[in-house]
């Protein structure tokens, strides 16, 4: 296997025709998808990650649809992110010890149960209190494949700038997700029945982590601490064994400033969700939120390919705290805006600086992963996110019900720049250690 280091690019004559002028940003990504069985674990990723825009909205759109109660569904899907964010640490360590098939099954058979007893405890309206507990093992146990898939990334192109592409594209997919899903579950819930956004997020969820289970070729070797028998190496892969101990302690230091930068945008990015969700039903057009958002995270996929398809000289942890600020000056306009056509227009420049944010912060934190911790690492900033998804969900969905969505895009407005302020507070802590530059430097 021959991994893309872009020297032989910078010694080929650059092409003058238009379709090599087109075909250029593009030609990192396909770099990295000649390595074998690359396309498909990254495919199977794409399509098992799916709950991730879906199942809390889905939740929301479930509850509210029964009980009319925003404040009720948003607590719920709090639950679920909480959960989340409590097990998502503990599954990649176990990952990181065990390899991702033999956690990924038995988590996935508990997420796909527990989905089902909350859809039967909504759809038979029974108390409230039994929402709860169904919604808090689902969002437990939902499989955390963006880390994963990011781990095998990290061992396949170790060492090599295309990690950089690799990062980003895994970005651009997630906010594919948010451009179908939103407005996939929206449809669902509210054109078919309100239970339909949960089950077909779920089902996406055990069809994709049932095939990237499968791909054992390119699974990370399992790192073993010492006298434990390692599995052997596969292709590209040596086998390691008798490595030592891991290191106790945060599994990357810049983890004390991401984490609270992540849960703060997990409390931004939901707030601004219910709060559209409500934006649009007070113009009589609930079903179009979940476009709106899907174009949200259209801007967000469009600056990432465009991030993605460059080398960057300048720090990765300066051009992290820009795109950051970018990103909340953008949805600091969403309050004032008159109605959904401004709205859509402003929310699309808004997602541009996204995925370049997201992008960046992954970069950091694989760069400073302390060994045989690399899973563990990158799955602290999706569990940041989610504990910011349930304290911005349970707050703002009281906000949205007592004060309406400009309200709640103001609440969304204060967490984005809490967010901004922490990074800026915390920047000489995310400058990567002593070692290889991360990906993109």
């Amino acid at each position: 296997m021959r991994l893309m280091t872009g020297v032989d690019d910078a010694r080929k004559p650059a092409s003058r025709s238009s379709a090599g002028l087109l075909t250029r940003p593009l030609r990192p990504y396909a770099d990295i998808f000649q390595i074998p069985g690359a396309w498909r674990f990254s495919t199977a990723a794409i399509i098992g990650r799916m709950p991730m825009s879906m199942f809390g909205l889905g939740t929301v759109l479930l509850i509210s649809s029964v009980t009319g109660k925003y404040g009720v569904a948003g607590a719920v899907s709090a639950a679920g992110s909480l959960g989340y964010a409590f097990t998502s640490p503990r599954v990649a360590r176990a990952v990181d010890s065990h390899g991702q098939r033999r956690v990924l099954l038995p988590l996935l058979a508990v997420f796909a149960l527990a989905t089902g007893l909350l859809i039967v405890a909504v759809q038979l309206q029974l108390p409230t209190w039994a929402f709860f507990v169904p919604g808090a093992i689902a969002g437990a146990t939902m499989p955390s494949l963006g880390a994963m898939v990011r781990a095998r990334w990290s061992v396949l192109l170790a060492g090599s700038p295309r990690l950089h592409a690799a990062f980003s594209f895994e970005s651009v997919a997630d906010e594919l997700c948010f451009i179908v899903g939103p407005a996939a579950v929206t449809l669902l819930a509210t054109e078919v029945f309100p239970a339909s956004g949960v089950g077909v997020a779920a089902l996406l969820c055990l069809l994709g982590t049932l095939w990237f289970a499968a791909e054992r070729g390119t699974e990370p070797v399992v790192d073993r601490p010492a006298g434990r028998p390692g599995r052997t190496g596969q292709p590209g892969q040596p086998g390691r064994t008798g490595q030592p101990g891991r290191v106790r302690g945060a599994a990357a230091p810049g983890l004390v400033v991401l984490a609270p930068v992540y849960l703060l945008l997990g409390a931004m990015f939901v707030s601004i969700d219910l709060s559209t969700v409500a934006f649009a039903q007070h113009f009589g057009h609930k079903p179009l939120a979940g476009f709106i958002l899907g174009t949200y995270a259209f801007g967000s996929a469009t600056g990432g390919i465009w991030y993605g398809s460059r080398q960057w000289r300048a720090p990765i942890e300066k051009r992290f705290a820009l795109s950051l600020t970018l990103t909340v000056l953008g949805v600091a306009t969403f309050w004032a805006q008159p109605n959904l056509i401004t709205l859509t227009c402003g929310i699309y420049l808004c997602g541009l600086a996204i995925a370049p944010t997201l992008i960046a912060g992954f970069s950091l934190l694989e760069a400073q992963a302390k060994p045989g911790r690399r899973t563990e690492a990158l799955s602290w900033l999706s569990s940041g996110i989610a504990v910011g998804v349930a304290a911005g969900a349970s707050v703002v969905g009281f906000v949205i019900d007592a004060h309406g969505p400009r309200f709640g895009y103001a609440f969304a407005a204060l967490c984005g720049a809490a967010s901004a302020a922490t990074c800026l507070a915390g920047l000489d802590r995310l400058r990567p250690v002593n070692g290889p530059a991360p990906a993109g430097s």
